[in-house]
């Protein structure tokens, strides 16, 4: 395969890792959005589109496999596409905690949410801005973006913290509402996994660019 051929092969790669991102920051606000407006029609809708994350994951997967038989690349050009398939396998995973997100909005049916959502719609929000500015450093080869963003998950963290502690407190006040309040606990724990995934995806990128495997943010959790 000639060096432009390679090239332009590489492009399409990244391009459908970028259509692939969007999708699933669209599955994780949905997800979040439709708890929060108990809108069982979206969140059955992000449970069908799951499919189509997953086809196009196996999509990138065959178009690396079939690059690197083909120019079997060294190096710097290697990597990019080792991380490709990594990055392509972390976003499906986040797709499946949004799609997680979904089936609890529907365990949860006509029944009042237990408690406001403020942790969970803000660390909503944030791995959202996270996960698009890591594809921004994995784009622009930027590693030290990419670590920026790796220290950022300290905050989600916190976030999740907060929100775990004030649901126990909220079970010890109100009995009843134990299963409805643990369907919290498995949100904010499935953007807390999103958010993790996201730092796996900046540490493919700093290899991506310096070659090195580093475990930047280790995960309390």
């Amino acid at each position: 395969m000639p060096r432009e051929q390679f090239d332009r092969k590489l492009r399409e790669i990244h391009d459908d890792v970028l259509i692939m991102s969007s999708m699933v920051e669209k599955a994780i606000q949905r997800a979040v959005d439709a708890l929060r407006n108990r809108d069982e029609r979206t969140s059955n809708a992000i449970i069908s589109d799951d499919l189509a994350i997953n086809a196009k994951r196996y999509e990138i997967e065959e178009l690396c496999i079939h690059t690197i038989a083909l120019q079997a690349p060294m190096a710097a050009d290697l990597r990019n596409l080792v991380a490709v398939l990594f990055i392509a396998s972390e976003l499906e995973r986040m797709a499946d905690h949004a799609e997680g997100i979904a089936r609890i909005t529907l365990m949860l049916g006509d029944e009042p949410l237990p408690r406001p959502l403020a942790e969970i719609s803000e660390m909503g929000t944030r791995t959202v801005d996270m996960l698009r500015r890591a594809m921004t450093a994995f784009v622009e080869r930027d590693d030290q973006a990419a670590r920026a963003i790796c220290d950022e998950d300290d905050v989600i963290d916190t976030l999740y913290d907060t929100a775990y502690h004030a649901i126990i407190q909220e079970m010890i006040r109100n009995p009843a509402d134990v299963q409805r309040l643990t369907y919290m606990i498995w949100t904010s724990h499935n953007l807390e996994r999103i958010a993790d995934r996201v730092t796996n995806i900046c540490e493919r990128v700093i290899f991506m660019v310096t070659g090195q495997l580093e475990e930047i943010n280790v995960s309390r959790y």
